[in-house]
This record gives C-alpha cells, structure tokens and sequence, in this order.
C-alpha cells in the first residue's frame, strides 16, 4: 500500500483532503528542504560543529528529500492511473 493510499484512507472531508494535496505539495518543495537543511547546518555550526560535518548532513537531508519527492510523485501517478487499468 503506497504512502499517499494510506493518507487518503484517513481523510474524511474535501477540507481535509485540501489539506492534504497542500501537504504533499510542501513535500515536495525543494525550497522547504533546502530552508530545513540551512537551518540544521546553521544550528550545528552555532553549536561548535565544523563546516565539513553541516556540509554532509545538508547534503544527507536534501538526499533524503529527493527520496521523499520521488515516493510522493510515484505515490500520486500510481493513485491516478488505477481507474484507467
């Protein structure tokens, strides 16, 4: 069961699933992960750590959303090619 079925099992009204499609669509937003990423990287060189290790863990951080991106997008093809099977 893909990650978009499950969230719309447990939406009930179209306010809800609204929000839902606004969600997803921050999801997927590269400029939400690169604002996450600046701001962890700035709090651990604030907390002493070096340039070199808030380097990587930005760079494991927009990996990560590039995965999430695709699972969403793929998510959301899928859902919306299973009436046309």
């Amino acid at each position: 069961m893909s990650f978009c079925r499950i969230i719309k099992a447990f939406m009930k009204t179209e306010k809800e699933a609204e929000m839902q499609r606004g969600i997803i669509q921050k999801l997927k937003s590269r400029k939400l992960w690169m604002s996450i990423a600046s701001f962890v990287s700035m709090i651990m060189i604030y907390n002493g750590s070096s340039q070199n290790k808030a380097a990587q863990v930005s760079a494991i951080i927009m990996a990560g959303a590039s995965v999430i991106g695709y699972a969403i997008g793929e998510g959301l093809a899928d859902g919306g090619n299973k009436g046309k099977r």
